[in-house]
């Protein structure tokens, strides 16, 4: 039977009040990358700016029930404002570094206020939470530490970023977030000077456990100005990391997931072994498992007399897992929606039972109730979760609460500089 035809969606309608300028008084910050201030009674979310300063702001999308602006110009500056680590993030520019006028100390206390509010709103929990730095990155001023980024090719075909909650493109010069092997291979393939097609994807990898880097465009390989059209033309590329006294080889494919900071594997793998503790001869469930980053040093950690289950819903990640995995019989792969493996796990299969330790590190949405409840069914000890935003981490620990599990260490670090994100690792205990 032929599905009904769609109509196109309906444009949105422009309020009349975008572009306008009003003078604000801000307030404190918010989830998401921006400050709370008010106009006439109405609420404003503005980014670029911090709690306390005065600043006139220009309206960028208007609503009945609030606005969201940019402060564009700064009439009384917070102590913690510092000159922007990158002027092309700033008020209409690209949506990479909304923090970059903020200090980095400043930003670490910004993103615990957060993460404590979310935890007291979601999860009625008062906790004193402190955000640590990754090794180096105070010393580089929260620079160079991305190993992956993502362009697009503007109208004119420069590179560049999109801009906050847009499709425009802004061309760009540099990306100074990136790694010095990002920078040093957009150099070698002229990324930031070379016409593109409008429309263009161009990813850039550089692995930071010294792995040859690798270019996409609109995920093909390239080389040398061109497309690589060659048999063994390479679409992954290698990520070694030290972890616990071991060393482990991933595949990782090029535009697959991976962590993006270049020491964010071996401080997130170090958080949740310690997590973990003692599972020799155990059984462990691996969610949301991508190419194997903690199954690996999970498998060790449980040893030739354990198990170890990894769920993980994509094609291409399992496809690398299977082969980062290949010598440690101990692991079971399972490709599927986790809420749907574990469901039909729950009577047969190496994801059914009880367990003694989860490990999760769901997307941004959160695993959600469904799945936690899943998790409960498995009556773990405890359950380490690995995550990346604030409010989910915080309604998926209220849902545990219901569930007998209660929260113990709290662990949050500054993966991300010079952008709201923060990742967290929590231990729940029943």
């Amino acid at each position: 039977m032929p599905r009904p035809r769609r109509s196109a969606p309906r444009p949105r309608p422009v309020d009349p009040n975008v572009g306008t300028e009003v003078l604000l008084d801000v307030g404190p910050v918010a989830h998401g990358g921006h400050c709370v201030a008010r106009h006439e009674g109405r609420v404003v979310f503005v980014r670029h700016t911090l709690p306390g300063e005065r600043v006139r702001a220009v309206v960028t999308d208007g609503g009945k029930k609030f606005w969201r602006a940019d402060a564009v110009e700064i009439l009384t500056a917070s102590p913690d404002r510092v000159t922007p680590a990158w002027a092309a993030a700033g008020p209409g520019g690209v949506g990479g570094a909304e923090l970059s006028h903020v200090a980095l100390p400043a930003q670490r206390r910004w993103k615990a206020g957060v993460l404590a509010e979310q935890l007291t709103r979601l999860a009625g929990l008062t906790r004193d939470v402190a955000v640590e730095a990754a090794p180096g990155d105070d010393e580089r001023g929260g620079l160079g530490y991305r190993t992956r980024i993502e362009l697009v090719a503007d109208a004119t075909g420069r590179a560049g970023m999109r801009t906050f909650r847009s499709h425009d493109v802004v061309a760009l010069d540099s990306m100074p977030l990136a790694t010095p092997e990002v920078t040093a291979l957009a150099d070698a393939e002229d990324v930031f000077t070379r016409t593109w097609t409008p429309g263009q994807r161009i990813d850039l990898v550089a692995p930071a456990g010294g792995g040859e880097a690798l270019l996409l465009v609109d995920g093909e390989p390239w080389r040398r100005g061109r497309l690589d059209t060659r048999p063994t033309a390479r679409r992954a590329v290698t990520e070694n990391v030290d972890l616990a006294g071991s060393s482990y080889r991933y595949r990782v494919a090029g535009d697959g997931f991976w962590q993006v900071h270049r020491q964010a594997p071996r401080v997130l793998g170090e958080a949740v072994l310690a997590a973990v503790g003692d599972v020799g001869g155990g059984r462990v469930l691996d969610l949301y498992s991508g190419a194997g980053l903690f199954t690996l040093p999970l498998a060790d950690a449980v040893g030739p007399r354990g198990t170890v289950a990894a769920v993980e819903s994509d094609e291409r990640a399992v496809k690398d897992a299977r082969r980062n995995v290949h010598d440690r019989p101990q692991v079971e792969l399972h490709q599927g929606a986790v809420d749907r493996v574990l469901g039909e796990g729950s009577a047969t299969g190496a994801v059914a039972g009880d367990v003694d330790v989860v490990v999760l590190d769901p997307p941004r949405a959160g695993a959600g109730q469904s799945v936690v409840e899943a998790v409960a069914q498995r009556s773990p000890s405890r359950v380490v979760y690995v995550a990346c935003d604030p409010a989910a981490l915080s309604r998926d620990i209220a849902y545990f609460a219901e569930l007998g599990y209660s929260l113990g260490t709290l662990q949050a670090f500054d993966l991300f500089c010079h952008t709201h994100h923060v990742e967290a690792v929590a231990v729940l205990e029943r």
